[in-house]
């Protein structure tokens, strides 16, 4: 890999790279879309530990996987934000997760910072803020808080009081209009 972390690389050329094990590439993956992913991740296990333990088995996840990415199917950054939401959702809903929650002590929470500011800036910067804001309201809102704060469909019906059907339709729609502005 001839250019260094700091310059721009093709995604094709950055997805072949990657299926070749190069291991700059692995670098640069990380260098580039951690900061996005862990901002995903943080919205739904609302812990930076948790956060940061999770993005690591993600990008594990990506080395090892990425022979199954299919560029036809989606751009690689929706191939890693779905696998970085599906890991947090399943780190949540584990056991070991709703253990850890229970006895964990407010005083761990005395120091914070702003995050959900911080990872919007890099949601931003990749545009992903700007494609949503093409959507129509009740579409942005569904597709924020299932990327975004980790909802499923079922969630979002019942805390908006909305039929799962209605959900799914609009995800659905949402999700064919994102893929037209994105190709």
């Amino acid at each position: 890999m001839s250019a260094s972390s700091k310059n721009n690389i093709a995604e094709d050329q950055l997805v072949t790279l990657l299926k070749r094990q190069h291991p700059k590439s692995f670098g640069y993956l990380y260098d580039h879309y951690a900061s996005s992913l862990y901002g995903v991740i943080l919205r739904i296990v609302r812990s930076d530990d948790i956060a940061e333990e999770v993005l690591q088995d993600v990008m594990l996840t990506f080395w090892q996987k990425i022979a199954q990415y299919d560029a036809s199917r989606g751009k690689l950054f929706t191939w890693m934000l779905n696998i970085a939401r599906n890991q947090a959702i399943d780190k949540i809903r584990s056991r070991k997760y709703k253990e850890d929650q229970k006895t964990d002590a407010v005083a761990n929470n005395v120091y914070t910072i702003d995050r959900e500011r911080y990872t919007e800036q890099y949601s931003d910067d990749i545009g992903v803020r700007e494609l949503l804001s093409s959507l129509n309201e009740d579409q942005r809102l569904i597709v924020d808080h299932i990327y975004f704060r980790g909802y499923t469909q079922s969630e979002v019906a019942r805390e908006f009081n909305i039929p799962l059907g209605t959900v799914k339709t609009r995800m659905r729609s949402a999700l064919i209009k994102l893929r037209k502005l994105v190709y």
